[in-house]
């Protein structure tokens, strides 16, 4: 079985590194992305298998524009992407899940259900 990949999309480096000390354990590749412009870039290069996208970032995307790009690329358009939020209102989840999102979930959140998460949409 071959490694799956995972891009992390966060402009803060602690839930970064946060999020990559969760997946330490499994066997994944770990890509990381501050911004939504550098998110896209990686994700037609390496083609993640999972991306894990913050919706606040600052410049010229945040995570729903992101989202809803990726779902239009050819190679990330079959990705799981996971929302990861400080907005917890229901609006904002359903806004996440429209955009194309195939999970919203929220900060601060428990490593032990992300890492759940992303088992459970890798199969």
């Amino acid at each position: 079985m071959s490694i799956k990949k995972i891009l992390i999309v966060d402009d803060q480096e602690m839930i970064r590194k946060l999020v990559k000390m969760t997946l330490a354990a499994e066997d994944f590749e770990v890509l990381e992305a501050k911004n939504g412009v550098e998110a896209l870039a990686i994700a037609q290069k390496k083609i993640p298998d999972v991306i894990i996208l913050d919706v606040m970032m600052p410049g010229e995307l945040n995570g729903i524009d992101v989202c809803k790009q990726l779902r239009r690329i050819p190679v990330t358009k079959e990705a799981t992407i996971l929302m990861l939020s400080a907005k917890t209102q229901t609006v904002d989840k359903e806004e996440g899940i429209y955009a194309g999102a195939t999970d919203y979930l929220v900060k601060p959140f428990s490593p032990a259900h992300l890492l759940g998460k992303i088992r459970e949409h890798l199969g």
